[in-house]
């Protein structure tokens, strides 16, 4: 079968970041990283926002840091979009930080990736060598490549020791020396530094209501429009005491020594007192919710397809219409039976045939054999069962 390319172009960059040399040919003998083109920046296989707020991209192979280049603002990448009618062959090596341009060869691969196609001359249906699954052979390395950054990562049991030593140092059963003052430090302090930063234990205290600040009316010589006339004095007068605006008539002086003694100064002050003592020692919380942040966020109608978009996998090889399919117990092959009296056996990551068998007759039905020890098809065609061993 031939596969799809699933990704294609994913934000102005080829795969890892790394343009295609047209000059590089990868053998089918071969499968190692380092026939490919040498990277400038060798950091692997790393997401690269880990150097976001860094001023460098990575290290070189001395060691040395490799400086981000100073990059293009979206007003400039339009105007050059604009001069240049083929700006669709421009992509960004986000990992070496290099603006690359597809050649032609680079653009007739991708077509073909896209499309699922083989490059020309390429034999998908060719017979498949058996592994060998002997115990002698499995003393060798399937491959050579270097080790994952994965086996770098700090051990868990370390990380348990450090915790370990944490929860120790707050239970107060590790205990470090005092640091030692200084002479001078023992004598010289400001004493109202740490007037602010007192810690207080339990509800964090609230401040007292504060009066109300005195107004015109209580001025010695106020003006005319906050004086009142008799009839409005005696219509004062008569008003309950808490419905009244204010709890004293204004009266006009010549000048301050002439201000007698306010007679409602004791009861104004025991008043105070009984609003700081009576004061609800309380902080309330208002919660200021956004109602349309509580509504969930619902998919776009584009995003909601029943049915697949890409083609990631395609197996070809059957001429008429496949009546039945089993998947092998541990996932790597499944077989297919056929109208056209063929059985064949695919291994599902890749889409290459690897078994096939001519029965004669149209397939209606395949299964595998559930025991993993024996894999045997057992395939239903016209009137006959037959058993197909399919030795590893």
């Amino acid at each position: 079968g031939s596969a799809g390319l699933s990704g294609g172009l994913v934000g102005g960059a080829i795969n890892n970041g790394v343009g295609v040399d047209p000059d590089w040919h990868i053998t089918p003998e071969s499968d190692s990283d380092e026939d490919g083109p040498l990277m400038r920046n060798p950091v692997g296989n790393i997401p690269m926002e880990w150097y976001k707020d860094e001023k460098h991209i990575g290290y070189d192979r001395e060691g040395k840091k490799l400086m981000k280049k100073a990059g293009r603002d979206t007003l400039d990448n339009h105007l050059m979009k604009s001069d240049d009618h083929e700006s669709w062959r421009n992509v960004y090596d986000e990992v070496n930080d290099e603006d690359l341009r597809l050649t032609d060869a680079e653009v007739k691969l991708l077509k073909r990736l896209r499309s699922g196609k083989f490059n020309p001359g390429y034999n998908p249906y060719e017979d498949y060598p058996a592994p060998y699954d002997a115990p002698e052979h499995k003393i060798h390395p399937l491959s050579n490549r270097p080790e994952p950054k994965s086996r770098f990562v700090p051990s868990k049991h370390e990380a348990k020791q450090v915790v370990k030593y944490v929860r120790m140092i707050r239970a107060g059963k590790i205990l470090f020396p005092a640091p030692q003052a200084k002479p001078e430090d023992l004598y010289n302090y400001d004493v109202w530094e740490k007037e602010h930063d007192v810690k207080h234990r339990g509800a964090v205290p609230i401040a007292a209501p504060k009066p109300k600040l005195p107004g015109h009316a209580e001025s010695y010589n106020p003006p005319q429009e906050y004086l009142m006339n008799k009839d409005e004095e005696q219509l004062m007068l008569k008003q309950d005491p808490s419905d009244r605006p204010l709890n004293f008539l204004p009266r006009q002086y010549d000048a301050l020594r002439k201000v007698p003694l306010y007679s409602q100064l004791l009861q104004e002050r025991f008043e105070r007192c009984l609003d700081l003592y009576l004061c609800p020692r309380t902080v309330k919380k208002r919660m200021n919710v956004d109602p349309e942040s509580l509504l969930p966020k619902l998919p776009k109608p584009s995003e909601l397809k029943p049915y697949p978009s890409v083609l990631t996998v395609l197996y070809e090889g059957h001429t008429a219409a496949v009546n039945s399919i089993s998947i092998h117990h541990a996932g790597q092959y499944f077989a297919s039976g056929s109208q056209d009296g063929w059985v064949r056996v695919w291994e599902i990551s890749t889409g290459r045939c690897w078994r096939k068998f001519n029965l004669g007759a149209p397939v209606v039905s395949v299964a595998w054999n559930p025991n993993p020890l024996t894999p045997i098809i057992a395939a239903a065609a016209g009137s006959d069962v037959v058993f197909l061993d399919v030795a590893w």
